[in-house]
């Protein structure tokens, strides 16, 4: 009897307890259909959109125009030029470090020929584009924005090479390796090792220049060979993005920036709103292949040029739960550089967490107004703004919201924000240049 009632019920029952897969309590996790769905959607309605456009405005791509805004006369290269002078700081450096090794030039001098050599690196050009009526906003951009990484480098190689005389004075018998001669499986068979003074050389002070990387070690970690195949899809990746950028920016960026002036003119909040999500998009498409681009492809290409070890220029920053953790992981080579010789110094002098925070917050607050104010000759400190923001809705966030609401308002943060600087640097750029000449 018992054999025949399981026989029946194999054979008529069809229920038993179960959650439904979209239920919490199911377990179920596998929603790859789901993303490629969410994928094919966002691909028609972008594509909805750029043919939109390109009724509405036609073919707006023009090679021509993108010289334009790097050079206002073909004969006159005031950023190119710039960039060459930026020379003149990394020698004096050099120079300097050779001299305290020596012992000609005793620490306080050394320190003092170091902050008048960084100082005037932020100063100078900075002078130049603002001085210049032929530096261009994109110029000047691109020439302050080699300055600044320029300028990490040397506070770095200035630090590195202090710590190192420190520890030749207590005659250390080990240094740590990032300021001396690291442990053998660290290099490849062949390899010269380098310790202190040895690395004081115009070879390695350039290898470091053109280096990955905004901190400074003797011996780098280094890969044991070019790989050719990995450096033309770079080099393919980085020619190919360029021009999506630059095409995309044209086509779809520049419409929508030019027709919300009159919204922001007008004060009409509700038209404004509508241009603000408008212009979200692109420019969030925008700022992703950017992040690709530079710190993929085009980091990816010169670490592998010069055999540079250490890849991890980012991290899963698009699993961020946290303000801070996106700041931590989208940038490594800055996050490196801020961790090593700002937020532990720090708090080695005894500030706080909480004030070491705020000062590298203020600190990346000031470059980012450093390389936006002064290449559009106007201060309206919206990008130093919108940094320092950046605190209390770090901790509004770490504070209330865990788990997948944490990781959506960092992207609503990264979706919104910076195109709300874009329209506000934009409309005051316009008023202050173009609006005297419409009346």
């Amino acid at each position: 009897m018992t054999g025949e009632s399981t026989q029946v019920n194999a054979l008529y029952l069809c229920h038993k307890t179960q959650q439904s897969l979209l239920s919490s309590a199911s377990g179920y996790s596998n929603y790859r259909g789901v993303l490629n769905w969410c994928v094919v959607m966002l691909v028609l309605s972008n594509a909805r959109l750029f043919l939109e456009n390109l009724l509405k405005y036609g073919v707006l791509v023009d090679p021509v125009q993108v010289v334009s805004l790097f050079l206002k006369d073909p004969y006159s290269w005031p950023a190119a030029c710039l960039v060459i002078v930026s020379n003149v700081f990394i020698v004096v450096a050099l120079y300097t470090e050779r001299q305290l090794s020596k012992g000609s030039f005793s620490e306080r001098v050394g320190f003092l020929v170091h902050f008048v050599n960084l100082a005037v690196m932020l100063t100078f050009p900075a002078a130049v584009v603002l001085v210049l009526p032929s530096v261009t906003p994109v110029g000047g951009a691109f020439a302050l924005g080699i300055y600044t990484i320029l300028f990490l480098k040397l506070y770095s190689y200035k630090d590195v090479n202090l710590w190192c005389r420190e520890l030749s004075t207590v005659k250390a018998r080990k240094l740590v390796r990032s300021l001396s001669c690291p442990t053998p499986h660290h290099f490849h068979r062949g390899e010269h090792k380098v310790c202190y003074p040895g690395n004081l050389t115009i070879r390695d002070m350039y290898y470091f220049v053109f280096a990955p990387t905004l901190c400074y070690e003797l011996n780098f970690p280094r890969s044991p060979e070019i790989r050719m195949s990995f450096l033309l899809r770079r080099l393919f990746e980085m020619f190919f993005f360029i021009q999506v950028l630059v095409g995309l920016t044209q086509q779809w960026m520049i419409p929508i920036i030019q027709s919300s002036m009159k919204p922001l003119e007008d004060m009409d909040l509700s038209r404004m709103t509508e241009r603000l999500l408008r212009l979200a998009v692109p420019n969030h498409l925008l700022w992703l292949m950017f992040f690709y681009w530079f710190f993929h492809s085009s980091m990816n290409f010169t670490a592998e040029l010069l055999r540079f070890g250490d890849r991890q220029f980012y991290k899963d920053w698009w699993n961020s739960e946290s303000v801070t953790y996106f700041w931590q992981n989208w940038n490594i080579p800055v996050h490196k550089w801020c961790l090593r010789h700002f937020y532990k110094p720090l708090l080695r002098k005894g500030f706080s967490k909480i004030a070491s925070q705020s000062a590298v917050f203020f600190l990346s607050a000031f470059f980012h107004e450093y390389l936006v104010s002064v290449p559009l000759r106007m201060f309206r400190l919206w990008a130093f703004t919108g940094m320092m923001a950046q605190l209390p809705l770090a901790w509004f966030v770490g504070r209330f919201l865990r788990g997948n609401y944490g990781n959506a308002a960092v992207w609503i943060s990264i979706i919104i924000g910076q195109p709300f600087a874009v329209l506000m640097y934009v409309h005051d750029y316009y008023v202050m240049h173009y609006k005297q000449e419409d009346v």
